[in-house]
């Protein structure tokens, strides 16, 4: 299988920079590597204008080197889904499989093998994903306990319960399907709720910057451009369009480490309004026309988290983040009322 590696990027050289040697690293090598960059300055480009190619370090890699590509896109296509959809245009024509990274992760040195080792197994998969290992402490437990409150348990291993989950929990209101399998009502347990088993798990949703699909998909499948910008919740719409043709599959093995980076995310005004008007658009995708119960559940949930966020305030040390992102929700839910997302 021949593979190309798309980053988008904006205006984060820096991170970039890092997860491109992680890269280098690799003991199987994607065969082409496209640069989307969609910054305002020249930083990325100054950054990569003397490479041409990724050579490995590692004496077992399959391929000695990659071929590396930079794209600084016009404005126009500048947003995370519109430079994914350019970087599609522009993948090689002998290319089977695209992988998308965030430029803020760094990986593990068998990511792309592990990945690819996917597809040997699950030939007919339409998408793969990796698996981000630094988010979440996991502790192996042999034995569930299904009425303790404090820990979620999964294939072997338990995860602390958050707040909010515990709460929903205790009020009915948590989903009874596997994670990144998205329930009736939405607000679904994600992909982060999956242990670092090593399993490879059938789910509904990835997370597109550690995520792989055919070329022959992508063809086909391109990503929405209604989530202009920081594209929060695009690659739920994706993957989750996606589930209603074909498998998806995480496989944990395919390890990377995920490095917030502040640069280039929205206000949390912004970001809290797009958690409620978003989510709701991705909810209807999966399911759209959902029961009285799933919709009354999805308001419940939303305004339960909204809640939990206006308490935040006065918990955390964090309050004009955590009062600016109430205000973002609450004005997202209001506008639900009168023009709900098309």
């Amino acid at each position: 299988m021949k593979t190309s590696l798309i980053i988008c990027t904006y205006m984060r050289p820096e991170p970039l920079s890092r997860l491109l040697e992680s890269v280098r690293s690799q003991t199987q090598l994607p065969d082409e590597v496209l640069i989307i960059d969609g910054s305002t300055d020249d930083k990325t480009e100054l950054l990569l204008q003397d490479s041409s190619s990724l050579h490995s370090s590692s004496s077992s890699s399959s391929s000695s080197s990659s071929s590396l590509r930079y794209y600084k896109v016009p404005a126009a296509h500048r947003g995370l889904t519109k430079q994914r959809n350019y970087g599609i245009d522009r993948v090689g024509t002998d290319i089977n499989i695209v992988a998308f990274l965030d430029d803020d992760t760094i990986l593990q040195e068998d990511y792309f093998k592990s990945l690819l080792d996917t597809y040997t197994k699950f030939p007919k998969a339409i998408g793969v994903g990796g698996y981000i290992s630094n988010e979440i402490s996991w502790e192996v437990s042999p034995t569930e306990d299904k009425n303790d409150l404090n820990y979620f348990y999964y294939d072997g291993f338990r995860r602390k319960e958050s707040s909010r989950y515990t709460l929903r929990r205790k009020l009915g209101l948590a989903q009874h399907t596997p994670p990144a399998v998205y329930p009736a009502f939405g607000h679904g347990r994600s992909v982060s709720f999956l242990p670092p088993s090593g399993n490879i798990y059938q789910v509904e949703q990835l997370m597109g910057g550690v995520s792989s699909f055919p070329l022959s998909v992508l063809k086909e499948h391109k990503f929405s451009e209604y989530f202009e910008g920081y594209g929060l919740y695009e690659d739920a719409d994706f993957t989750l369009r996606l589930s209603h043709i074909g498998d998806l599959y995480i496989n944990t093995a395919a390890q990377l480490e995920h490095h917030h980076d502040a640069a280039g995310r929205p206000n949390k005004y912004a970001y809290g309004k797009m958690v409620v008007r978003n989510g709701w658009y991705v909810w209807r995708v999966k399911h759209p026309h959902p029961s009285f119960k799933s919709k009354l559940k999805w308001y419940q949930i939303t305004l339960l988290l909204t809640a939990i966020r206006f308490h935040n305030i006065f918990t955390t040390h964090e309050r004009k983040e955590a009062f600016t992102e109430t205000i973002g929700r609450s004005v997202g839910i209001i506008s639900l009322l009168f023009h709900k997302p098309k």
